[in-house]
């Protein structure tokens, strides 16, 4: 496979890029502002796709116009709402399953996942998509200080994969997912999901994980 004879490890993102999981966010955050009297437009999709729960928490406090200490509670109403959409089933995106298997299929190549979700988030949508064995190394936004597009999580996957961030490859589909890969020294290819996602930053780009079964890297 072309993947394995560059790099040591290759490591996915989840939300939009392994997951087909974007529409179930948006179902969740549209509940969530209608509960608090307004509209979840593509708009605020944008300003928050691919960032952390803090900077989440103040966008949702000014956008329905509450106090900033409001801000992690309306996170934790809107992670109550998305874990119901994920106990329902979530999709892979085309190529995610045959991507997996053929890297772990693959020796010598390590397979991890550096999520900004929670743990609890990441479990559910991982048993909901039949994928909760298949990574040598799980990294949440849990169990680092600084989420993306802090390099952190993808520092700590390196980490525990036993390889260095310039024998890595990171597989992103937002622009914070691709500036904490680079800001961290791995290689990245992103997936892009909208037109209106800046992926300057990324070292490649592909329309979607099934180029990558075939096509030279």
């Amino acid at each position: 496979m072309p993947l394995s004879g560059r790099y040591r490890a290759v490591v996915f993102d989840m939300d939009g890029l392994l997951l087909d999981s974007e529409m179930l966010w948006d179902r969740a955050e549209g509940e969530l502002f209608r509960r608090h009297g307004d509209t979840w437009t593509f708009e605020d999709k944008l300003a928050v796709m691919g960032t952390s729960f803090a900077i989440t928490a103040l966008y949702y406090a000014e956008r329905l116009r509450q106090p900033v200490e409001r801000g992690v509670g309306l996170v934790d109403e809107m992670r109550e709402l998305m874990k119901e959409e994920l106990r329902r089933g979530v999709e892979l995106q085309p190529g995610a399953r045959d991507l997996v298997r053929r890297l772990r299929e693959v020796g010598g190549i390590g397979v991890g996942l550096a999520s900004n979700s929670s743990r609890d988030i990441v479990d559910i949508a991982l048993a909901g998509a039949g994928l909760t064995d298949v990574f040598d190394a799980i990294v949440t936004s849990d169990d680092v200080a600084h989420a993306k597009p802090a390099p952190d999580i993808y520092l700590l996957a390196c980490e525990r994969l036993g390889v260095a961030p310039s024998e890595a490859l990171a597989l992103e589909d937002t622009a914070p997912g691709i500036a904490a890969a680079k800001a961290a020294g791995l290689s990245c290819i992103a997936v892009p999901q909208f037109a209106e996602t800046d992926v300057s930053l990324a070292d490649r780009v592909v329309s979607s994980l099934e180029e990558l079964l075939g096509a030279d890297s």
